[in-house]
Parts: C-alpha cells; structure tokens; sequence
C-alpha cells in the first residue's frame, strides 16, 4: 500500500517520515558536529551517519569538505550580533563587536582553526569587516589610520589569537618538572618568571596557548586604547 499508512493485519502502523534533507539542516548538524569533535575530525561519512543519509546525498548540496567548511564558517560569522546602541563610542563599540565575535568562538572552538584554512574572504567575512571599518570610519577615523588598525586588529576581529609558539603543557611527572624549572630557571629566567607570574585558566582559552579572557581583553585594550591616542594626535603614515 502507498502512503505512510500500511495495514498489518487488523493494525495501521505509520511510517515515519525522515526530515528534508536542506543545506540549512545539513549545516546545523555540521556545526553541531565539528563542536562536539572538533574540527579535524569532522567528514562527510559521520556528517551523513548523523543526519542518517547516504553520504552521496550531501554531494547534492556542497561540491566537498571545502565547501562545507566554507558554508559552516559562513553561518557561525554571520550570528555576530554585538548590540551595539547608535550613537556608542567607536572605541566602546568596536570593543562589543570583537567580543561579541569571541563569544561566538567560545561556543565552536573548532571555528579559528577553519578560519585560519580559508584562502579568500567570503561575503559574509567581507560584511563583518564592513562593519567594523564603517564603526571606526563613522567615528572619525582617517582612511590610514583604520587600515592599520585592522591590521593591528588581525584576527581578533574574528574572536581569537594564536600565538606563534604556543606554550607546551608541563610535565606531570615531579621530577620531570623539576628539571626543566631548573633549565629554565639557568638560561631563561625571565621566561620562567614571566610563565610563573600568573596562573592561567585551560579551559577559558581559544586553542592552545595562553589566550583567556583576561589577556584576550588586555590586548584588546592596548590595542583600541593606541588607535586612540593615535587618532587624537592626528597620527598619518608620514608621520
């Protein structure tokens, strides 16, 4: 019998009907995926497990991976939504909108790691730098001075990061910790108190390295602060 409806008997059973399969439902499980995996681990083959399809059927709505990962970054950078109020202070507003983007980040940690793999900005990422440049251009910044600043910006704009040399876990072994303190302690010294001057939070960082609220928001400080000052002196390129 046709329809969700087969007669067993004296019984009527329904079937039941499977969800359409959508971009938008394949990129919801996609991200909710790569949040719980990471972003390594993330393939077309447990994408379609999840969303209980042939992994074929994927093909019907993204080319590959790279596409996928296109489209997901997408998504995720377009819920940046800082509320900012008109007429907020360029520095005060630039301030929400990066950390607006961090929270974001926070929530899919596998997200710098595909920001970092793409080759070309979307139009989305190009919407997000519209924004920001129209925040510190309508704050009266000249045309030289918010072109260093987005470089100096980097990818803080987009809620995290990386630093170049990230910090090595310590050893857990006593001994072991002993030994290199004492290595340190010889031919580094200033690198060994710097590391042991504050104790940092593991789980509040962005990738690896020592990059949690704190710091991420005292670069960001320093950062915004100079554009500041910088602005008010009427810096040029020439200068």
């Amino acid at each position: 019998m046709s329809g969700p409806v087969a007669a067993r008997g004296d019984d009527a059973v329904e079937s039941p009907r499977r969800a359409a399969l959508t971009l938008d439902r394949i990129l919801a499980t996609a991200i909710a995926l790569a949040d719980e995996t990471g972003y390594d681990a993330l393939s077309m083959r447990p994408l379609a497990e999840r969303l209980d399809v042939v992994p074929m059927a994927l093909y019907k709505h993204v080319r590959n991976r790279d596409e996928l990962v296109d489209r997901m970054v997408d998504a995720v950078l377009a819920s940046i939504s800082p509320d900012v109020e008109p007429g907020t202070h360029w520095k005060a507003a630039a301030r929400r909108r990066v950390l607006a983007a961090r929270g974001v980040m926070l929530r899919h940690p596998w997200m710098w790691r595909a920001i970092e793999t793409r080759t070309s900005p979307s139009p989305v990422v190009l919407d997000q730098q519209e924004a920001m440049i129209r925040t510190l251009r309508e704050g009266g910044l000249s045309v030289a001075l918010v072109h260093h600043a987005m470089h100096a910006l980097g990818s803080r704009l987009w809620g995290f990061t990386q630093e170049v040399y990230a910090s090595a876990p310590p050893p857990t072994d006593p001994q072991a910790l002993a030994a290199a303190a004492a290595m340190l302690a010889q031919r580094w010294p200033y690198v060994l108190e710097s590391a042991a001057s504050v104790m940092h939070d593991s789980d509040s960082i962005v990738g690896p390295g020592c990059d949690d609220e704190t710091e991420f928001e005292f670069a960001l400080d320093l950062i915004l602060d100079g554009i500041e000052r910088l602005h008010e002196t009427g810096w040029s390129p020439s200068r």
